[in-house]
């Protein structure tokens, strides 16, 4: 067989990102290179085909009808080297299922858990990747994704695993110093701890929103306030203020006694935290056994929230 004539990898794989991304700054942080380390593998890569693939202007770059008609190829082609590539890793160790998920629902419901995955199905080797952005199956490896959204999820297999409910609370220390605190109006008296993922995310259960429900308007500013979720429990089971937070991710305090409902009234939030995977994943035993276990393990704390 006549061997294949291919341009330099290394700058093919930072032309595809510099395209995707719509410059050498970016495609660097991707890469973990700098800009000029980007701009210099894509002329390399230019020199090679002999073709312009960046008009380079004052300020930035932007693709020639070359480039993107180049871009275009490649995509294809190196979504389905990657999903290639993975595909032959898997077969080189099978025990292993990769699961991403937000870093507040790893930390807070996923990481308690996994020793009983582990005392259920010992031959897994679990790899845990705690993220924030859609999960890109192929490219990153990823055999699950868990992710809160109302779907469809064209091409994936998707099963809805945990609900939102959200109820108000804090540190047993504070609820006892707080003896006039018997309803949810009295909550405007007191440091209400604030979860930035709220403003972030279009119609999540605010302070606002979950007061609402209840009659009572609150207009106060968002602070003090928190990047993620479980920051802001722990500032809350410090003693802090009083915070708002969905199921899965009290769960674990409520029991252990860290953190304590102040009222029974719950809301619930518009979206679902769902099981994501590609349709074939599960054709690999430590994957199926997993999806089953995780499941389960939701079914369980469904029933118990419902009991409540």
């Amino acid at each position: 067989m006549t061997p294949f004539r291919l341009p330099p990898l290394p700058a093919v794989r930072a032309f595809e990102a510099a395209a995707r991304h719509g410059g050498f700054q970016s495609a660097g942080e991707e890469l973990h290179v700098s800009a000029g380390a980007v701009a210099h593998q894509v002329k390399q890569l230019e020199n090679w085909l002999g073709v312009t693939l960046f008009q380079r202007l004052a300020r930035g770059v932007v693709l020639t009808p070359a480039g993107r008609q180049y871009a275009e190829a490649l995509r294809p082609l190196l979504n389905g080297l990657a999903e290639a590539s993975e595909a032959v890793k898997r077969h080189g160790d099978e025990r292993v299922v990769t699961v991403t998920s937000v870093p507040s629902l790893v930390a807070r419901w996923l990481m308690p858990r996994l020793g009983r995955l582990q005392e259920q199905h010992p031959e897994i080797d679990m790899r845990v990747l705690a993220s924030l952005h859609p999960a890109d199956f192929a490219r990153e490896g990823v055999d699950v994704a868990i992710r809160m959204g109302t779907g469809p999820y064209p091409g994936l297999k998707a099963d809805v695993l945990l609900e939102e409910w959200f109820s108000a609370v804090c540190s047993p220390a504070f609820k006892a110093s707080a003896r006039d605190l018997r309803e949810p109006a009295d909550l405007l008296r007191y440091p209400l701890l604030h979860d930035e993922v709220e403003m972030r995310i279009p119609d999540e259960i605010s302070w606002a929103r979950w007061l609402a429900a209840f009659g009572v308007h609150y207009n106060g500013t968002a602070r003090p306030s928190f990047s993620h979720t479980y920051l802001t429990l722990e500032a809350a089971a410090n003693g802090q203020g009083v915070a708002i937070a969905a199921e899965p991710f009290i769960e674990e305090d409520l029991r252990s006694g860290r953190l304590v409902r102040l009222f029974p009234q719950r809301v619930l939030g518009p979206y679902r935290f769902h099981l994501l995977r590609l349709p074939d994943a599960e054709t690999r035993p430590a994957v199926k056994a997993f999806c089953d276990w995780i499941k389960a393990e939701a079914s369980a704390v469904s029933r118990n929230a419902t009991s409540q």
